[in-house]
């Protein structure tokens, strides 16, 4: 494929199911991380100073029935950029996400994709590569079926052994 259309658009395109695994302890440089390691909090009763065009996309999807689900494989102790993540993850829920954890020590067993990424109605695959200290490189999209079945398999057992965002305590 030579052409890889934005996020927005492939989620608008979404007809039933997007499901997103993210594998990182921490990503690159971000504004509202840093405000919050600086001891910001979101003012969760003012939307519009945390509610972001993502997160519309997400609750566009979801109002047209689309379920999305995020799954992240993190290492315990967190980083303090987990610990940010899962005090964010509010939004995520509030757009309509349904988020869950899985500590890499219970992952141990599992085959998991070698890069995040993010799967479109189970045919459609989005690989996000990023560099060793989480700086954004490139993404990828895959519409091989034997690739993108893998890839759903993979994730489909990361979730059921993930713990639901409510349930699940940073350490």
């Amino acid at each position: 494929m030579n052409s890889i259309p934005e996020f927005a658009e492939l989620l608008a395109a979404t007809t039933k199911s997007a499901v997103h695994l993210e594998m990182r302890d921490a990503y690159y440089s971000n504004p509202r991380f840093e405000a919050w390691q600086d001891g910001g909090r979101v003012d969760w009763d003012d939307r519009a100073s945390w509610w972001r065009p993502f997160h519309q996309d997400i609750a566009n999807a979801v109002d047209r029935g689309v379920t999305i689900r995020r799954a992240r494989i993190i290492s315990e102790p967190v980083t303090d950029y987990i610990r940010w993540e899962h005090y964010q993850t509010r939004a995520n829920l509030e757009a309509g996400e349904h988020v869950r954890w899985l500590p890499r020590s219970q992952a141990w067993d599992l085959l998991v994709p070698g890069s995040d990424l993010w799967i479109f109605d189970g045919r459609l695959m989005r690989a996000h590569h990023f560099s060793g200290d989480g700086e954004w490189i490139s993404k990828e999209l895959c519409d091989d079926p034997a690739v993108v079945d893998q890839h759903a398999a993979a994730f489909e057992r990361i979730w059921e052994r993930a713990v639901p965002h409510d349930q699940y305590e940073v350490k």
